[in-house]
């Protein structure tokens, strides 16, 4: 049995997020219901009113890119994950907005599935104060949770796509992990940005702008980012690893790391 959000966070005051959990997957259905076939529209509607046949529905995917909120920060190295999901809502034509989980939200279809999109906005060490009680109000399997986010381990503009892992040195992947009770079993695109040069502050570096060729790089990450993402959704996580992976592994053998001055903000990482 695959493990929920809800499961994962067990009693406590986030139980009283999940009250009308019910209601709000309805109205995700109504509002997706067009764009599904009349099977799954209609097996969805009938799961609805019992929680024994949940699994005839096809349950939605939910990806999170990992970022800081303001002007400040954008198309800094730690906002990589913002930039991937502001590209693929776009490719989709999905809208994002505020939500009541300190997120930016946005929902809609894609090849028939049901995705939804979230940007936290409680400034990355905190990412797990959003994303955890929204997996958990739409009672999401953990392994439907996907996050994108910035990784210093990768040569910028590499991608590696993993059903699973730890947090290396990441603090907004280490807030989820414990949001979720230090479960580990979601997704994540980590998007490479290299490393900082010398002895320079990895906290400065993550919150500086790329130079010319590395935002080139990156753009151009994020565009197959895109495609991998969509892969995920008609094929699984599993399958798209498996392809994008291999794809990914010699790209920018010779990457040096790229970096432009920029004043870096206290904020912390």
């Amino acid at each position: 049995m695959a493990m929920t959000a809800a499961s994962v966070f067990g009693s406590g005051g986030c139980l009283e997020l999940l009250t009308s959990s019910k209601a709000m997957r309805g109205k995700l259905w109504t509002r997706l219901a067009p764009f599904i076939s009349k099977r799954h529209a209609s097996t969805s509607q009938t799961s609805l009113s019992s929680s024994s046949s949940s699994c005839s529905v096809i349950n939605p995917w939910l990806f999170v890119g990992l970022g800081n909120p303001g002007e400040k920060y954008q198309c800094t190295r730690h906002n990589v994950g913002f930039d991937m999901i502001d590209m693929f809502a776009q490719s989709q034509g999905i809208s994002l907005t505020r939500h009541p989980f300190k997120a930016l939200f946005g929902e809609g279809m894609v090849e028939g599935v049901p995705v939804l999109l979230a940007k936290p906005q409680t400034y990355m060490n905190l990412s797990g104060e959003s994303v955890g009680p929204l997996a958990a109000y739409y009672k999401l399997p953990l392994n439907r949770i996907l996050v994108a986010f910035d990784d210093m381990d990768l040569p910028c503009g590499v991608l590696r796509l993993q059903p699973k892992g730890g947090y290396g040195r990441h603090n907004g992947v280490k807030s989820l992990i414990y949001h979720f009770r230090k479960n580990r079993e979601f997704g994540r695109l980590r998007i490479g940005i290299g490393r900082p040069p010398g002895q320079m502050d990895p906290k400065a570096f993550v919150l500086q702008k790329f130079n010319k060729t590395g935002r080139e790089r990156i753009d151009s990450a994020i565009e197959e980012g895109v495609e991998i993402l969509k892969l995920v959704v008609t094929k699984g996580l599993t399958e798209a690893a498996r392809s994008s992976n291999v794809d990914q592994k010699y790209k920018h053998l010779t990457t040096h790391d790229m970096q432009l001055p920029n004043s870096a903000s206290k904020i912390a990482i």
